[in-house]
């Protein structure tokens, strides 16, 4: 399965990437999220309560990031357990691309693989639920970063 999107933000390219990179604004605005622990600068590991159609799992997981090209770009990979629902792994490649002084645009390439029950749900309610969390995360992202910058 492979998601794509962008977002315009209200911010300045340097706060946007602080934000990404910030744990306390990404357990905020990740849905589901209870935890999230920084263990270094490219590592996270979360625990995320998620309900896909009828199958309500709790997942742990780990994050790992490649901050090589930052703050233009980075990508993250990682991959979380569900137990008996299933497992998930993934990775996304984010670019930030300043606009003017105070405005970025932030573009998205994911792409994810799961197993176990929440494979057999079917790629459309799949499909149709990753969109839904991952706009509901950028727009919970967004709000929180214009946010701080009108603060």
């Amino acid at each position: 399965m492979e998601l794509s999107d962008e977002i315009v933000i209200n911010a300045p390219k340097e706060r946007v990437y602080a934000a990404l990179n910030d744990p306390a604004v990404l357990q905020q605005c990740i849905p589901g999220c209870e935890e999230l622990i920084k263990h270094s600068d490219t590592e996270l590991e979360a625990k995320v309560v998620l309900k896909i159609g009828p199958v309500k799992a709790r997942f742990s997981g780990n994050v790992e990031l490649d901050t090589a090209g930052a703050p233009d770009a980075f990508s993250l990979t990682g991959q979380g357990n569900g137990g008996a629902a299933g497992h998930a792994k993934g990775g996304a490649d984010v670019t930030l691309t300043a606009e003017d002084a105070n405005t970025t645009t932030l573009r998205y390439v994911a792409k994810a693989d799961i197993g176990g029950k929440l494979a057999q749900l079917g790629s459309r309610l799949i499909q149709s639920t990753a969109k839904k969390l991952a706009a509901k995360f950028f727009k919970s992202f967004a709000d929180v970063v214009n946010e701080d910058v009108s603060a």
